[in-house]
């Protein structure tokens, strides 16, 4: 597991942004290679803090970093080079005890801006990689949509801030029958690319909320139904809504007992990108009235009596 940058810096996420460079420059003068020669592990140090401090020292890639949450998802977006870009060791380090700038005419300082990048890399791999095109970041973007989005389909509008401060529009094409933890991607949208790269993806997490009228299961929807003691004893016909909007009209049988289930072949929800689709299921339960006139009562007593 990656170690969490402010942790490697040893300051908090609140920190200014001298106090970022303050801790940098009071690390890199304990493990400066120059300082510890051979030291392998000092030196490995050294890098972790240069990386650190190449991310929270400059304000926007701060600000991605810490929109991203963590390291390890940074990391995923961010090549070395893309951290290092703009990083001038030789300018952070002048004045710690001789380790800025060059150390005689023509000679360049050892673990400089162009050679910590080929302790890294290489120096052949780090130019190879920092002059081809590169595909920009993914962005991420959480949809919460209705069971009734789900079962039909359609466009919903999203907006998101960019980088610049502006806001972001476009339109999501729903597909029938998606489901919660699905994602949805659009090729392009996210951020540019580096270098005359492609653009990134947007990717859309899609989150199916509850409903107090219709379950899903799989492909199958449920709906439920409330009818009262005479219908589910004598039986009956209802309308029934799916959730689409469609009506259709059922008999219920009589003699239905609760949580009886009547299967509506096809109704369901398409199949995610296929024509065929689930069954849809009506689930009874029955009324019984919290309050009773007194005729009603006399009548419940009667049938009571009957054996009812």
């Amino acid at each position: 597991m990656a170690e969490d940058y402010y942790k490697t810096l040893g300051v908090g996420k609140t920190a200014s942004g001298d106090g970022i460079k303050k801790a940098y420059r009071k690390l890199a003068l304990k493990y400066h290679p120059d300082k510890n020669p051979g030291d392998k592990r000092a030196e490995e140090t050294f890098k972790k803090i240069s990386e650190a401090y190449a991310v929270l020292g400059d304000t926007e890639k701060r600000k991605q970093y810490d929109s991203f949450g963590s390291q390890e998802a940074f990391n995923q977006s961010f090549s070395q080079e893309d951290k290092f870009r703009g990083f001038d060791l030789n300018d952070i380090l002048r004045g710690l005890g001789g380790f800025g700038g060059a150390r005689g005419r023509g000679q360049r300082q050892a673990y400089g801006n162009d050679d910590m990048f080929s302790q890294l890399f290489g120096n052949q791999q780090y130019q190879q990689q920092a002059q081809a095109p590169r595909k920009g970041q993914n962005i991420e973007y959480n949809l919460s949509i209705t069971i009734e989005d789900a079962y039909s389909g359609g466009e919903k509008r999203i907006s998101f801030k960019k980088d610049d401060g502006g806001l972001n529009e476009m339109t999501v094409k729903i597909p029938k029958g998606i489901s919660t933890g699905k994602k949805l991607r659009l090729a392009g949208r996210g951020l540019p690319g580096f270098n005359r790269g492609p653009s990134g993806d947007i990717f859309i997490n899609i989150t199916v909320a509850s409903s107090p009228d219709f379950t899903r299961d799989g492909d199958d929807v449920y709906i439920h139904k409330a009818i009262t003691f005479p219908q589910a004893a004598l039986g009956t016909s209802m309308d029934i809504r799916f959730p689409d909007g469609e009506v259709k009209r059922i008999k219920v049988p009589a003699g239905t007992q609760p949580n009886t289930k009547i299967r509506m072949k096809g109704f369901g929800f398409h199949k995610f990108k296929k024509t065929t689709r689930g069954d849809g299921y009506v689930r009874f339960t029955i009324e019984v009235p919290k309050k009773l006139t007194k005729k009603q009562s006399q009548l419940i007593q009667s049938l009571a009596e009957e054996g009812l």
